[in-house]
């Protein structure tokens, strides 16, 4: 793992070379898959900026959380590592995959949940591919994009295929999908192949109309739910620190709320956080945001153990 001498760890959680005797554990992935002539490595220091934006609130666990009607950590029973960041690079991919998968493995093995901040949204390729041999899993992605093309650029393991590749591992049973607006790389034969999939696919304008229920509808009782969130499902208002940023997405409480709507009803089974882009965050309100959503999502699993 790579050293980051004066970043603390996240919020909540002990710094750690081991998942073992944790509930769950926190890990970087800096990179993933990259594209010819994409730089991936505008998100590369995002891990870090998140940890950086709750560095304060560390010292306030005991205080009460309104997200989550009590204390961060609930009776402080649950435990939670911070492994730092993988040691993974730019043009990598290979290298970077295996990391992550890896990793993802180790934490799952040692009984915890993966907490995973990338990277771009091609780290969710390994990091699902790490739950296989789990229970079958249920995903929610929050995202902007689908991401169910076959191949970029001649690339099939990039960002943009990241549902797709989802949908084809065996464990994965439930593709679900909340926050999809605008322009993207997704073509009609993407939306088609989706749908005959039997992937749910929820625009952010259908949840600005009709809420969030029908989406929390399609996750299962008692289902394990990997959530992946993609930093542009939040609205441009809220959330500028994205490498496309599009107006009409969602709220900080609608992503809210449809975690804690799954923690209702499911057990969170990871968390994947990516694209964010540190160097348009101006004013760091966009790190807090991001890992307000994560610090969360913490809360729900400590609730759950």
């Amino acid at each position: 793992m790579t050293k980051a001498a004066r970043v603390p760890p996240f919020i909540g959680t002990t710094r750690s070379r081991t998942p073992t005797g944790f509930h769950a554990a926190v890990f970087g992935a800096p990179h993933g898959t990259p594209y010819p002539g994409i730089d991936n490595r505008i998100h590369a220091t995002a891990p870090d900026a998140f940890r950086l934006a709750l560095e304060a609130d560390g010292e306030w666990l005991d205080h009460w959380d309104f997200d989550l009607g009590g204390p961060l950590l609930a009776d402080g029973a649950c435990r939670i590592a911070d492994l730092g960041n993988l040691p993974t690079k730019s043009k990598d991919g290979k290298g970077n995959r295996k990391l992550i998968e890896t990793q993802t493995r180790k934490i799952l093995s040692a009984g915890a949940v993966p907490l995973m901040f990338g990277g771009d949204d091609s780290t969710p390729i390994p990091f699902v591919a790490g739950f296989s041999g789990s229970a079958p899993l249920t995903i929610l992605q929050i995202d902007a994009h689908i991401d169910w093309r076959e191949e970029r650029y001649g690339e099939r393991l990039g960002f943009s295929s990241t549902m797709r590749r989802a949908s084809e591992q065996a464990h994965v049973w439930r593709i679900v999908q909340a926050g999809a607006r605008g322009l993207g790389s997704a073509r009609e034969a993407e939306v088609r192949d989706a749908k005959q999939w039997g992937a749910r696919i929820f625009t952010s304008r259908q949840i600005h109309h009709d809420g969030l229920g029908a989406v929390l509808e399609t996750i299962s009782p008692d289902a394990d739910c990997l959530i992946c969130l993609d930093c542009d499902a939040l609205d441009i208002s809220q959330m500028p620190a994205v490498a496309y940023p599009t107006p009409g997405g969602l709220s900080f409480v609608q992503v809210t709320d449809l975690i804690a709507g799954v923690a209702d009803k499911a057990r969170i089974a990871g968390f994947a956080m990516v694209e964010f882009v540190p160097k348009k965050d101006l004013d760091g309100t966009s790190a807090f945001t991001a890992a307000r959503i994560a610090a969360n999502v913490i809360g729900h699993i400590a609730r759950q153990i």
